[in-house]
């Protein structure tokens, strides 16, 4: 059994991630590795389990709030998920 490193439950299921630095994570579930791993946006918070978007080095769950964000080129940027031709 391992130990889940987010919330510490002994689980015989757990899993490993293994990063490209190196680090060896252990989970017992998706929830605690996007709680460890996936990044937040910058503007609202959230865990970003998408692809998100990145401006200047900058990581956003979505184009709103990279223009929220009040960075220059973050106006040119648009979510097209969904979006109507």
């Amino acid at each position: 059994m391992g130990t889940c490193e987010v919330c510490g439950n002994d689980y015989w299921m757990t899993f490993e991630i293994h990063t490209v630095g190196g680090a060896v994570h252990t989970f017992d579930s998706f929830e605690c590795a996007a709680q460890r791993l996936a990044p937040q946006c910058e503007h609202c918070g959230c865990r970003i389990l998408g692809h998100g978007v990145e401006a200047s080095g900058r990581f956003f769950c979505c184009a709103h709030c990279a223009r929220q964000s009040d960075m220059a080129m973050a106006g040119e940027l648009r979510d097209t998920v969904g979006a109507h031709p």
